[in-house]
């Protein structure tokens, strides 16, 4: 066999290992699909998730190790913050519930505290 053959082929048996509800996301990684029967909340947890991924990835790198992890660390608090709001809105179990409030105020605290130090720090 060609070498061309041989490479679509292989390429054919990896996709025939994908399960039929497996696509790929956004960003080049395979994930389950939207079931039908997607609660609401999994379809927020979905869309907190999306956000976070897009918001780090549009992020501009400046090269800094300081700096680049207090870009990266607010969407990703962010994210825990929105997902903790979720639970609050769809969760049912009184200990998640007490440590979605608690998630809450120590990210938005954390999150205050990079922006701030961005401010001091950030001078591009």
């Amino acid at each position: 066999m060609k070498a061309p053959t041989i490479l679509a082929l292989s390429a054919l048996m990896a996709l025939a290992a994908v399960p039929a509800s497996a696509q790929m996301s956004h960003d080049g990684h395979m994930s389950e699909g939207a079931a039908a029967d997607d609660s609401p909340s999994t379809a927020a947890y979905r869309a907190a998730m999306d956000t976070m991924h897009e918001d780090m990835a549009a992020m501009e790198y400046s090269g800094d190790a300081d700096i680049d992890f207090a870009r990266g660390m607010i969407p990703h608090h962010q994210a825990a913050i929105d997902m903790a709001r979720i639970q609050l809105e769809e969760g049912d179990d009184p200990e998640m519930t007490k440590l979605a409030e608690e998630i809450i105020e120590a990210q938005e605290r954390e999150i205050a505290q990079l922006e701030a130090w961005l401010a001091a720090n950030d001078t591009e």
